[in-house]
Protein backbone atom coordinates (compact mmCIF):
# COMPACT_ATOMS: atom_id res chain seq x y z
CA UNK A 1 0.00 0.00 0.00
CA UNK A 2 1.41 3.88 -0.59
CA UNK A 3 2.41 5.71 1.92
CA UNK A 4 0.13 8.75 2.37
CA UNK A 5 1.53 11.85 4.16
CA UNK A 6 0.04 14.44 6.65
CA UNK A 7 0.43 17.24 3.73
CA UNK A 8 -1.17 15.25 1.06
CA UNK A 9 -3.76 14.27 3.53
CA UNK A 10 -4.25 18.03 4.53
CA UNK A 11 -4.10 19.79 0.76
CA UNK A 12 -6.92 16.72 -0.68
CA UNK A 13 -8.85 17.52 2.15
CA UNK A 14 -9.28 21.29 1.11
CA UNK A 15 -10.58 19.81 -2.22
CA UNK A 16 -13.68 18.01 -0.48
CA UNK A 17 -16.93 18.81 -0.97
CA UNK A 18 -20.53 18.52 0.43
CA UNK A 19 -22.42 15.41 -1.25
CA UNK A 20 -25.67 13.81 0.01
CA UNK A 21 -26.01 10.11 0.62
CA UNK A 22 -29.55 9.07 0.10
CA UNK A 23 -30.33 5.05 1.76
CA UNK A 24 -33.52 3.98 0.07
CA UNK A 25 -35.67 1.70 2.35
CA UNK A 26 -38.45 -0.51 2.05
CA UNK A 27 -41.69 1.53 2.14
CA UNK A 28 -45.04 0.16 3.72
CA UNK A 29 -46.18 -0.82 0.19
CA UNK A 30 -43.31 -2.30 -0.74
CA UNK A 31 -44.97 -5.48 -2.34
CA UNK A 32 -48.42 -4.01 -3.31
CA UNK A 33 -49.51 -4.78 -6.98
CA UNK A 34 -48.31 -3.04 -9.58
CA UNK A 35 -45.28 -1.98 -7.58
CA UNK A 36 -42.84 -3.62 -9.94
CA UNK A 37 -43.76 -1.09 -12.72
CA UNK A 38 -43.60 1.91 -10.81
CA UNK A 39 -39.79 0.70 -9.32
CA UNK A 40 -39.42 0.42 -13.24
CA UNK A 41 -40.45 4.00 -13.41
CA UNK A 42 -38.30 4.63 -10.72
CA UNK A 43 -35.18 3.03 -12.17
CA UNK A 44 -36.12 4.96 -15.13
CA UNK A 45 -35.70 8.70 -13.39
CA UNK A 46 -32.62 7.42 -11.88
CA UNK A 47 -31.04 6.91 -15.23
CA UNK A 48 -31.95 10.56 -16.16
CA UNK A 49 -30.83 11.93 -12.96
CA UNK A 50 -27.21 10.40 -13.48
CA UNK A 51 -27.09 11.45 -17.00
CA UNK A 52 -27.55 14.82 -15.49
CA UNK A 53 -25.02 14.83 -13.28
CA UNK A 54 -27.26 15.12 -9.78
CA UNK A 55 -27.22 11.45 -8.94
CA UNK A 56 -23.18 10.64 -10.12
CA UNK A 57 -23.73 6.93 -8.19
CA UNK A 58 -26.40 5.15 -7.29
CA UNK A 59 -26.26 1.44 -6.02
CA UNK A 60 -28.86 -1.20 -5.69
CA UNK A 61 -28.94 -3.31 -3.07
CA UNK A 62 -29.14 -6.73 -3.30
CA UNK A 63 -29.14 -8.75 -0.19
CA UNK A 64 -32.26 -9.73 1.81
CA UNK A 65 -32.25 -6.64 4.16
CA UNK A 66 -34.48 -3.86 4.41
CA UNK A 67 -32.03 -1.34 2.35
CA UNK A 68 -32.84 -0.95 -1.05
CA UNK A 69 -30.40 1.06 -2.47
CA UNK A 70 -28.03 4.13 -2.08
CA UNK A 71 -27.25 7.08 -4.01
CA UNK A 72 -25.04 9.83 -3.95
CA UNK A 73 -26.47 13.40 -5.11
CA UNK A 74 -24.62 16.02 -6.05
CA UNK A 75 -27.45 18.32 -4.23
CA UNK A 76 -27.65 20.35 -0.88
CA UNK A 77 -30.13 18.51 1.44
CA UNK A 78 -33.14 20.23 0.66
CA UNK A 79 -32.94 19.90 -3.24
CA UNK A 80 -31.60 16.18 -2.78
CA UNK A 81 -35.18 16.04 -0.57
CA UNK A 82 -37.48 18.08 -3.07
CA UNK A 83 -35.73 15.51 -5.55
CA UNK A 84 -36.60 12.08 -3.63
CA UNK A 85 -40.32 13.11 -2.43
CA UNK A 86 -41.41 13.31 -6.40
CA UNK A 87 -39.89 10.11 -6.79
CA UNK A 88 -42.69 7.70 -8.16
CA UNK A 89 -41.78 4.69 -5.72
CA UNK A 90 -41.65 6.97 -2.71
CA UNK A 91 -44.64 9.04 -3.42
CA UNK A 92 -46.52 5.43 -3.74
CA UNK A 93 -45.03 4.17 -0.44
CA UNK A 94 -42.94 1.41 -2.00
CA UNK A 95 -39.63 3.44 -0.43
CA UNK A 96 -39.02 5.50 2.14
CA UNK A 97 -35.58 6.92 2.47
CA UNK A 98 -32.96 8.73 4.89
CA UNK A 99 -30.69 11.50 3.65
CA UNK A 100 -26.98 12.18 5.27
CA UNK A 101 -24.90 15.14 4.51
CA UNK A 102 -21.07 13.53 3.57
CA UNK A 103 -17.87 14.63 2.32
CA UNK A 104 -16.38 13.50 -0.63
CA UNK A 105 -13.73 14.59 -3.49
CA UNK A 106 -15.05 15.60 -6.65
CA UNK A 107 -14.33 13.44 -9.50
CA UNK A 108 -14.47 10.29 -7.20
CA UNK A 109 -15.88 7.53 -9.54
CA UNK A 110 -16.65 3.97 -9.43
CA UNK A 111 -14.26 1.51 -11.53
Amino acid sequence: MAEITDEYMKKMLTKSKTYCIVILKEGPNSSVAGAKGVVWEHGRRNFVLRREGVMPIVCRVSDDSYVSGVAIFDASIDETKKIMDEDPSVKAGIFVYEIHPCMSFPGDCLT
